[in-house]
């Protein structure tokens, strides 16, 4: 509700309204629909899933990749559908591109890691409620996701803040 919120927020606030792409796990697919047609029915999302030849109408007659104009303002899609048409998604600018149960890309080599990194977004934001697993190579993958330029590298990232045992090295984050 709270991600809903804050896109509702945007269209009203700030006259931003697309498009945007969340990704989330099969099993709450349907819940994000629901919430979106209860909490906010002026904003347009749009289902994207099902079968190979549904997606691929629905990749021609509503994504519209290149379109200047759309009639959606958010696509809810699941982990699954991103990593099978992940082309698709690449040929849309989004505006926001939001991942639920963000822990799915803590490791940078999966392919949802993979497919989620190549879309293209001006602002990115991972809706968690899972911690970390004392893997700073967890971190390093999320925050990388987000801020792709400033922790562009694992290696250079463990050099920087090392194992983050100590208040300096968490401190050295928020600097």
């Amino acid at each position: 509700l709270q991600c809903i919120s804050m896109l509702a927020w945007l269209r009203e606030g700030r006259k931003i309204e697309g498009p945007h792409l969340i990704l989330v796990p099969k099993s709450t697919l349907g819940n994000w629909m629901n919430e979106f047609a209860r909490w906010c029915p002026e904003i347009r999302a749009v289902r994207f899933h099902g079968p190979k030849p549904d997606r691929a109408a629905f990749v021609r007659d509503v994504l519209k990749p290149g379109a200047s104009r759309r009639d959606y303002d958010v696509v809810v899609t699941t982990y699954e559908v991103a990593n099978a048409e992940q082309k698709s998604l690449e040929k849309v600018s989004w505006r926001f591109v939001v991942i639920d149960e963000a822990h799915r890309i803590k490791n940078e080599a999966s392919l949802f890691a993979r497919t989620a990194r190549s879309l293209r977004a001006e602002r990115r934001l991972l809706v968690t409620g899972t911690p970390l697993q004392n893997h700073v190579a967890e971190l390093w993958s999320m925050l990388n996701f987000l801020e792709p330029e400033t922790f562009e590298e694992l290696d250079d990232f463990l050099e920087q803040y090392g194992d983050m045992q100590s208040a300096a090295q968490v401190q050295g984050l928020t600097d």
